[in-house]
């Protein structure tokens, strides 16, 4: 069996380490294509090193643009490597990029079948792109690995139940095996000076908070009151935004960091304050609890017992929330396979 596995961005070299591994071990023969989407060294190729991902057969080189030029010169690239060698059995996407979407329509049309991992999951909000390529990468999949059971009932309530499989969430793996490997190699007195519990950790990176400046200020107010030092690791695209602002002066800028650096700080920090999807269950995962830049969570299972809270970009909601201790333990969820999410991802591949 040959598979071709597309990433993109940052999550997807995640949740495609531990995935790729599980592939190799089923005797699986896989191919990566990277789509350029995610460039910036410390943001793309440093990952494929660190998680020990096998080199891409292609980059794509998209870089960044709008929605609809990077969608569509990652579908005629792609199209172009597909089509200079024998096509695959399947095509594996992860998530909600425009990375996805791209690969997912090619697929389509080629008539290869497709696979995604982290399927069913909705937002509600269709004024995020992500909601619409994962509605329609759903839509167009031959198998959908649904991390939830939340995610299997959204595809149940859309009319999809053929191909779909509760396998838990590949990000759990991932989690617990590189969270070993950031104890032991990333010790927090290396990634910063400030000690365990003394500073909250900050991301943002969404397109309608950093396209929205009323909204990136607010995040920046809230942030600015939280009561510790705010480490801020700064995507490329707030960078940009970031510079017509006045930060207050206990947010601290640093460069995107490496994902088992960031592991290290997650575990570390007293709060993680973040629009990232991805973050929210690491740091529940991890024990850290967590307040949701956003008005919405496709995670709704990280809100039980105030482990995670939805401020959207309200700066007293943020200031407040800095301080709000959760009432239970964390909630488990993502783990149905005893953990193992990628090999049963791999067994489900091979036996269709």
């Amino acid at each position: 069996m040959q598979i071709v596995s597309v990433v993109g961005a940052r999550p997807q070299f995640i949740k495609a380490a531990v995935v790729s591994h599980a592939l190799e071990a089923a005797g699986i023969s896989e191919h990566i294509v990277h789509t350029g989407q995610h460039y910036d060294t410390r943001m793309s190729a440093v990952f494929f090193e660190e998680l020990g991902i096998a080199e891409p057969v292609a980059n794509l080189d998209v870089g960044s643009a709008s929605h609809a030029v990077q969608t569509g010169s990652i579908m005629v690239r792609f199209e172009e490597y597909l089509a200079s060698g024998p096509l695959p059995d399947w095509i594996l996407v992860y998530g909600d990029t425009n990375s996805t979407l791209a690969a997912a329509l090619v697929a389509s049309k080629l008539q290869i079948r497709l696979a995604h991992v982290e399927a069913g999951l909705r937002s509600f909000n269709r004024r995020m792109p992500e909601e619409i390529n994962r509605i329609v990468t759903d839509r167009l999949s031959d198998l959908l690995f649904c991390p939830t059971r939340t995610a299997v009932s959204h595809l149940e309530e859309e009319g999809l139940s053929g191909g779909v499989h509760l396998t838990g969430d590949v990000m759990l793996d991932a989690t617990r095996f590189f969270g070993r490997k950031a104890e032991e190699n990333h010790p927090i007195a290396n990634v910063t000076g400030h000690p365990a519990g003394s500073f909250h950790l900050a991301t943002v990176h969404r397109a309608e908070n950093t396209d929205d400046p009323e909204r990136l200020a607010a995040i920046f107010r809230g942030l600015g009151r939280s009561g510790l030092p705010v480490l801020l690791p700064l995507h490329p695209r707030t960078r940009s935004r970031v510079k017509r602002l006045v930060l207050p002066e206990n947010i601290e800028v640093i460069p995107p960091v490496s994902y088992l650096a960031m592991l290290s700080l997650v575990r570390a920090a007293r709060r993680v304050f973040t629009d990232s999807g991805g973050l929210q269950k690491e740091a529940l995962w991890l024990g850290t609890p967590c307040v949701t830049l956003r008005d919405e969570t496709e995670w709704v299972e990280t809100l039980h017992g105030g482990w995670n809270i939805l401020v959207g970009a309200d700066a007293g909601r943020i200031e407040s929330a800095a301080t709000e201790e959760p009432t239970t333990g964390p909630p488990e969820f993502g783990s149905v396979a005893d953990g193992r999410a990628s090999d049963l991802i791999a067994s489900l591949l091979n036996s269709n």
